[in-house]
């Protein structure tokens, strides 16, 4: 139930440049034509897989749980770099206000996650977009990096000397 548009934008641009099928559930706190959207995403749009679906029952109807479901949330005691992540995996992540439902990490405590952070009364957690960033790459590292371009290479550049 993504509420803020820049930061499904910028998932959608980590999600396009990975390899990751994004899968929007709502409701959204915005339409997926929102200008700031389409803006956080730039020109990767046509780049995407990408599934929309009306609710999370919509969700679980049409992709069947087969233990490869994990929950990220601020309230699990396993860490996100302490899982071996198998393939075909879902990462969950819950609305930017309220994270994701109760019911569903209660009911899924094995495969709820975190990503370590200060104890800080004043900052609830990190922001959405950076922690989805983080644990795609958690998970495409432990999957040797696969299809993704592991090295770079500079221009040719004359020197002046």
């Amino acid at each position: 139930e993504p509420e803020i548009p820049q930061n499904t934008g910028n998932v959608a641009r980590t999600c396009a440049l990975t390899g990751a099928r994004l899968h929007l559930v709502g409701p959204m706190g915005f339409k997926i034509d929102d200008r700031k959207l389409k803006r956080a995403g730039l020109d990767y749009w046509h780049l995407l897989d990408i599934t929309y679906y009306e609710n999370l029952e919509e969700f679980f109807c049409k992709n069947p749980d087969n233990g490869n479901f994990y929950y990220f949330t601020t309230k699990a005691t396993h860490r996100h770099t302490d899982v071996k992540y198998p393939d075909n995996v879902y990462l969950f992540f819950g609305k930017e206000t309220k994270g994701l439902p109760e019911n569903l990490l209660h009911d899924n405590p094995q495969t709820s996650v975190r990503i370590p952070m200060l104890n800080n009364p004043d900052a609830r957690s990190l922001n959405l977009s950076n922690s989805v960033a983080i644990c795609v790459y958690e998970v495409l590292r432990q999957w040797n990096y696969p299809k993704l371009l592991c090295e770079g290479k500079l221009r040719d550049y004359e020197w002046d000397v």
